[in-house]
Parts: structure tokens; C-alpha cells; sequence
């Protein structure tokens, strides 16, 4: 019992180093697939199909399979989605640059502040109605028309 043991823990290293080299001559090679190579390039995302230009609905041969499609004009192939076009800055994923552009005022004072400190402080205070205005129209002109860039 005590030498079969002894056998048994000598041929497991052995076995363990064979498999860490190249398969063998004699063993058939397996074609590595990844995920890409098994999906279609034209699979249906939840369902649906994309079509772009004039690409043909995809069926059975006896006609006997429904795919529902959706046309896209062909200029449209190679862009992003409309349904991902519309993306609206928010605090939370807006740039450092932008972040860092509203700290270059804290602690101005003077002309064009917006501050009761300093000669003619005042005068900045029109000066953010005025953008505030402006941004305002921009969105709701954006708003009007949803499609356009």
C-alpha cells in the first residue's frame, strides 16, 4: 500500500510537466475561435436588425423566419447612433478643464466680478445675466429641434 503511494506522487509531477509543453505531433490541432468570429456581422441586437442603404431583410429559405429590421440611410453606417448623439454635459462628466475654468474667479474682485467689493463691481453681475440668457435660448432652440447636431 505504502509503495503504490510512493508511485502514484512520483508520476503526478510528470504528467503536470507534459502538459506545460506544445501539443504533440501526432494530436490534432483545435482552431482557436473568439467571440467575434462566432457572432454575424449582421446578428440581431434585442432583436432587431440594423440595415443600412439598400441591404436586403435576412430570412429562411422558405420564407418562414421573421426578422424585424430597421432602415437607416447609408450615410449613416460608419457614425454614431442617434440614440447615443445626444449625450448633455452634467457636473458629474464634465472635463477637468471645464472644472478647473469655474475655479479662475473665486476671489475676484473689482470690475466686471459681480461683487459688492471694489469700484464698479456690479458691472460683471449684467455680464453673467446676459450668458445665463444666452444658454437658456441655445437649449431651448436645441429642444425645438432634436435631431440636429
Amino acid at each position: 500500500m505504502r509503495a503504490s503511494l510512493c508511485l502514484i506522487a512520483l508520476a503526478l509531477p510528470a504528467a503536470a510537466t507534459a502538459q506545460l509543453g506544445p501539443p504533440a505531433p501526432t494530436q490534432p490541432r483545435v482552431a482557436k475561435t473568439t467571440a467575434a468570429e462566432g457572432v454575424s456581422k449582421s446578428a440581431p441586437v434585442n432583436g432587431v436588425l440594423v440595415l443600412y442603404g439598400n441591404e436586403r431583410c435576412p430570412t429562411n429559405n422558405n420564407n418562414e423566419e421573421v426578422v424585424v429590421c430597421v432602415r437607416r440611410s447609408a450615410a449613416e453606417q460608419f457614425r454614431i447612433p442617434k440614440e447615443l448623439r445626444n449625450f448633455e454635459v452634467t457636473p458629474e462628466n464634465a472635463s477637468w478643464a471645464v472644472k478647473e475654468q469655474a475655479n479662475r474667479t473665486v476671489g475676484n474682485v473689482g470690475v466686471g466680478t459681480c461683487s459688492a467689493v471694489g469700484a464698479a463691481g456690479a458691472t460683471g453681475c449684467n455680464v453673467q445675466d446676459l450668458s445665463a440668457w444666452k444658454r437658456e435660448r441655445q437649449a431651448a432652440k436645441k429642444a425645438e429641434t432634436p435631431d440636429l447636431p
